[in-house]
């Protein structure tokens, strides 16, 4: 073959490899699956800064935790993707998912994500006994007890889905310390606590999405109004939190006071915006902010304290 043939054929295959790794990393959700490796590697950080333990003797058990996390947590996606099938091509965020478009068919989908979970698992397992049990507990609280029973069901569906999105710090500490003292309680409860007004700003921003899709979100089904006193509530619930932490010190109190005091008085400004949808999407914006901040600087203070 000519050099001017190879060059082309790489043309011809580049963007179908470039659509193949595009269309699989929307199928595992990638972005949900970077978001919960930080919560579960601050888990696993902070497990080894407490117990005085050091990671470099335990690179094994590191390597297990985040990647047998990794696999679990895509797995769930996929699987979750599969599920979703039926009300996907309704929402325009969900649309263009390679499930929707055809490119990958529903036999491929669930092949991936049993592989997936299966091999996950083991390695969670590998890292040790705890860690496989939790999760297990992540997946069939996203798969069974969100994605198959509540999201279709139930108004409470975000809250059901806030407990898989709380449990990944858990994995990383149960992989370094099984027993499960004040510290790693504090990073799930946080977790559980930050992901409704996470959600409903979300579901506040695609409202009309879900209601066409059938999908009883709270904005769909309380109104706005309601939906703002729920987010108010859980970023109040939010506010004591880090003072389970203490252990890392005055300075990262300090400054999840500031975040928690931030997000607070965002919320309260709810009541008065003149525009719902903007609003919205700035509560959505400093959640997102709030996350990486927060458990990034609980990972520098626990090297400082």
């Amino acid at each position: 073959m000519s050099n001017s043939r190879v060059l082309s054929a790489s043309r011809d295959n580049g963007p179908q490899a470039t659509s193949f790794v595009k269309d699989f990393l929307a199928l595992i959700k990638i972005g949900i699956v970077n978001s919960n490796l930080v919560t579960t590697f601050t888990g696993l950080w902070l497990a080894y800064q407490f117990t005085g333990r050091h990671f470099l003797q335990d690179l094994d058990t590191m390597f297990y935790a985040l990647v047998g996390a990794m696999f679990i947590i895509a797995g769930s996606g996929a699987m979750n993707n599969y599920i979703d099938q039926d009300i996907d091509p309704v929402m325009l965020r969900t649309k263009s998912r390679p499930t929707v478009t055809g490119r990958f068919s529903p036999r491929f989908v669930m092949t991936v994500a049993l592989l997936l979970l299966f091999v996950g698992e083991i390695l969670l397992f590998m890292a040790s006994f705890a860690a496989g049990v939790w999760g297990l507990a992540g997946i069939i609280s996203y798969v069974v007890l969100y994605s198959m029973w509540s999201k279709r069901k139930y108004v409470s569906n975000t809250i059901v889905g806030s407990i898989s999105g709380a449990i990944p710090p858990l994995i990383g500490w149960a992989a370094v310390d099984p027993s499960l003292g004040v510290e790693p309680l504090a990073l799930f409860c946080i977790m559980f606590a930050w992901q409704p007004p996470h959600f409903y700003a979300l579901a506040m921003k695609r409202t009309k999405e879900y209601r066409k899709a059938g999908i009883p979100m709270l904005p769909v089904v309380k109104g706005f109004d309601r939906t703002k006193k729920s987010m108010l509530f859980w970023v109040v619930l939010l506010c004591p939190l880090p003072f389970l932490l203490t252990k890392l010190g005055l300075g990262f109190i300090i400054l999840a006071t500031v975040l928690n005091l931030g997000w607070l008085m965002l919320a309260l400004k709810g009541f008065k915006a003149k525009d719902d949808l903007k609003w919205a999407n700035r509560m959505f914006i400093y959640s997102l902010n709030y996350m990486t901040i927060l458990f990034v600087s609980m990972i520098i203070f626990s090297v400082l304290s």
